[in-house]
């Protein structure tokens, strides 16, 4: 009896260990799944990472070449050249045509500013009023919003055109500025961003305290529709800044084009060969040039998607 206690005691504690390696084996394989998972991820990561990023590094090392260099150089079409004319490209973009380029760049910031704050405004406004406002014929008039964001943007350029020309707005900055402020998506993207980030019990506690209605848009629920107010700025500030064919329909005074469509004109020139006109060196300079402010604007306004998240909110 004493034997048989002492060797299920010898025995006992052998198990134990065996379980406990099985546990910790378990562990390091599900470890070395997740780390497979996370390795396969981020090197997916990296691959897009590399896909958007090689179009923008060959327009900068395209804008550091002249003519022959970016034809014929020595650093191939990924790499830098021998003879660095970034800044004689710059200078080149001051003298041709008497410098209209920076009126170009210059109209691009107009209709872009324009548009797109206006755009954003509107936007706010009725995705606000569709969420949080119940009147008759809101589901119908919603419905309508959403059916003209399946119709594509270049389809009501020539109903648009005939719409300016009637009004005797053709040739003319409101030609461009009027038909960007009206961004179908920015209103339902508003609309359901604010159903889930404004709750009503807020709004009627505003009210309880006697808040009016413009109080309470602009100091308990506008705070909490950040991230939406950037998101929708920048979509349309972006669109504004690269729509090439309203301004190339309702635009014909160089004075007036935008730096897309002048930049066109350019590649048309150069690819005509008139009078040995070969401005490519400009083209690519211009383009470099024309899309620093969108690099910039994403970088200082990514915060507000992060940042805004808390404020207004219940304390």
């Amino acid at each position: 009896m004493a034997l048989t206690t002492e060797t299920a005691l010898l025995v006992q504690p052998t198990s134990n260990p065996s379980k406990a390696q099985q546990r910790a084996r378990s562990r390091q394989s599900e470890a070395g799944r997740n780390g497979g998972r996370r390795i396969g991820s981020h090197v997916f990561l990296v691959i897009l990472v590399i896909y958007f990023i090689t179009p923008l590094w060959w327009l900068l090392v395209a804008a550091t070449k002249d003519n022959s260099g970016l034809f014929t150089g020595t650093g191939g079409s990924l790499w830098f050249d021998d003879n660095f004319a970034f800044f004689d490209n710059i200078a080149g973009l001051f003298e041709r045509q008497g410098g209209i380029y920076w009126r170009w760049l210059g109209n691009s910031f107009l209709y872009a500013f324009a548009g797109g704050l206006g755009a954003t405004v509107l936007s706010v406004m009725a995705g606000y009023g569709f969420a949080k406002f119940r009147f008759r014929g809101r589901n119908a008039f919603f419905s309508v919003v959403l059916g003209s964001v399946m119709v594509p943007v270049t389809a009501l350029v020539i109903p648009t055109f005939m719409l300016l020309s009637q009004a005797g707005l053709i040739n003319t900055i409101w030609a461009v500025i009027l038909p960007s402020l009206l961004s179908p998506f920015g209103v339902y993207l508003m609309r359901i961003y604010t159903q889930d980030a404004v709750e009503d019990e807020m709004l009627d506690a505003a009210r309880v305290d006697g808040a009016g209605e413009l109080r309470i848009f602009f100091q308990v629920a506008l705070p909490l529709l950040k991230p939406a107010l950037v998101t929708v700025l920048l979509l349309s500030v972006v669109g504004t800044w690269n729509n090439f064919f309203l301004p190339l329909a309702v635009l014909s005074d160089p004075q007036l084009l935008p730096v897309t469509v002048g930049l066109n004109g350019w590649t048309a020139l150069s690819n005509a060969g008139a009078g040995g006109e070969q401005v490519w060196n400009l083209i690519t300079t211009g383009a470099f040039v024309s899309i620093i402010p969108l690099v910039l604007s994403f970088l200082f306004l990514q915060r507000y998607w992060q940042g805004g998240l808390s404020l207004g909110s219940v304390k």
